[in-house]
């Protein structure tokens, strides 16, 4: 069975695809903080400022390394040198999740697979830094991943949202700001299917269609909260600004594809009484 090791497994992606995986795949997983993880004996402490990475690789043996790993800009860029070096000279690909802030400068259009990047975010920055290296490799090497906001009914962006429904606090919107979306469910079978079929190259993992940040979090609390909401309106531009990655050249079938309303539909399948 085909050993995989996910660095960032105790996080939201991370821990999304450690639970679709591990039923199929000798899976293995990395944690920082997280105390629920140190019983569990296929996860491993990993703190990127003491640079440990080499052994866990060498007591995993993995044939496939996923990153979803977070954490300081400098710790991140020197553990995907070491771990691009290592991928370079073994046999061993490496699957790199990457984001749409790649993007985050143009205004006028959504962004493809080989479209050029270009950021003006730190954060944006930090991942083209990373995606050049990984680039550099043999394309039988990698698959670099880019996702657009991704939700789930226990993400980061759901919880912030169900605490300020709860405190009726308002709601960060941005009106100029068009996106795509995905959730959990759908991109841990998506990168499931990428990994099955061991294709390679750039993906962009996210709904077919667009919406309005401000028009799609609309949505989401009348589905999901059946209830009025206080919104605050953020203008970062006073031109339209896309920050989607939609799908050209490689994309994934039919039953893996769908709209920004079936990942709505997801989201509100569980109730939730404020």
């Amino acid at each position: 069975m085909k050993r995989i090791l996910i660095l960032g497994a105790s996080g939201f992606i991370g821990n999304t695809l450690y639970r679709e995986l591990n039923s199929y795949y000798d899976t293995f997983g990395t944690y920082f903080t997280k105390k629920g993880f140190v019983h569990n004996h296929h996860y491993f402490h990993f703190d990127m400022e003491e640079g440990d990475l080499k052994s866990i690789i060498k007591e995993v043996k993995p044939k496939l390394i996923i990153s979803a790993l977070r954490g300081p800009f400098e710790g991140l860029i020197k553990t995907h040198e070491s771990l691009i070096d290592f991928i370079n000279r073994s046999n061993c690909r490496l699957i790199f999740i990457s984001s749409a802030n790649v993007f985050d400068t143009f205004e006028h259009f959504p962004s493809y697979e080989y479209d050029k990047t270009l950021s003006e975010s730190i954060y944006g920055r930090l991942k083209i830094k990373i995606e050049n290296e990984l680039l550099r490799l043999a394309p039988a090497k990698y698959v670099l991943v880019r996702l657009p906001m991704v939700f789930g009914n226990h993400s980061p962006r759901i919880q912030e949202l169900d605490e300020a429904i709860n405190t009726n606090r308002p709601i960060e919107v941005f009106p100029n700001t068009i996106i795509n979306v995905n959730n959990d469910i759908k991109l841990s079978k998506q990168i499931h299917y990428i990994i099955n079929q061991q294709l390679t190259g750039v993906f962009h993992l996210g709904s077919t269609d667009l919406i309005h940040h401000f028009d799609f979090i609309k949505l989401m609390v009348k589905k999901r909260y059946q209830r009025k909401a206080k919104f605050k309106q953020v203008y970062t531009t006073n031109q339209m600004r896309y920050l989607a990655v939609l799908a050209k050249e490689n994309k994934l079938p039919s039953n893996l594809l769908f709209s920004y309303t079936e990942v709505l539909d997801d989201l509100t399948l569980v109730r939730k009484d404020f």
